[in-house]
């Protein structure tokens, strides 16, 4: 979602202020009807593009899921034959640095409604997740060669809980600025990393 450049679709353009009105009001706090009025539709006329609330809550889940292992992938392609694996770890944590501080309703979305989504897509949002947990561990395995696997799966999940704090770090504009934060995470991220790869 963060990467795009283009202009969003009138789908993407629901998905977005729904996102940020559910992270704000609570899934049942927010009608079809205040969702089609962000977006300058009537309630109704949603219905074209999505059966239901429920159908853009799963979107929205399953589909950042998919985007940041997607993502992933991409970075670590682009990384074939890269032999500093500290540079391929460094790409991964900027890629979700990304999704931390430019979709940031997205992480209170998941926190609080995540549950509420139909079995079948919960179970996909946590594949979704195990394999893009799984990339990071093989990197930074490859960068932490002594570091154990359950170690580093416990060292990522760390991190993602850090990066992902964003929503708690006050309103976009009350923030140092959007770089000067990226750096802070990404030092906080690697520091985080090697107080783990680096233990003896």
């Amino acid at each position: 979602m963060a990467t795009r450049t283009d202009a969003p679709t009138r789908r993407e353009q629901i998905l977005k202020e729904a996102a940020r009105l559910f992270a704000e009001r609570g899934f049942h706090g927010v009608g079809v009807d205040e969702i089609g009025a962000a977006v300058g539709i009537s309630g109704p006329g949603l219905y074209r593009h999505f059966p239901g609330k429920d159908a853009m809550l799963a979107e929205l889940l399953v589909g950042i899921s998919d985007s940041l292992l997607t993502g992933a992938k991409r970075r670590l392609a682009e990384a074939d034959g890269v032999r500093d694996s500290g540079a391929v770890l460094d790409s991964l944590i900027e890629g979700h640095i990304d999704f931390a501080l430019d979709d940031r309703p997205l992480i209170t979305l998941h926190d609080r409604e995540l549950d509420r989504l139909r079995d079948a897509d919960r179970k996909m949002v946590r594949q979704l997740q195990r394999q893009y947990v799984e990339l990071w561990v093989g990197v930074l395995r490859e960068v932490y060669p002594a570091l154990a696997e359950p170690a580093a799966r416990s060292a990522v999940h760390s991190v993602f809980g850090l990066l992902n704090s964003t929503p708690h770090l006050g309103r976009p504009g009350s923030l140092p600025g959007r770089a000067v934060t990226a750096s802070l995470l990404h030092r906080m991220a690697r520091g985080a990393f090697a107080a783990v790869g680096e233990a003896r």
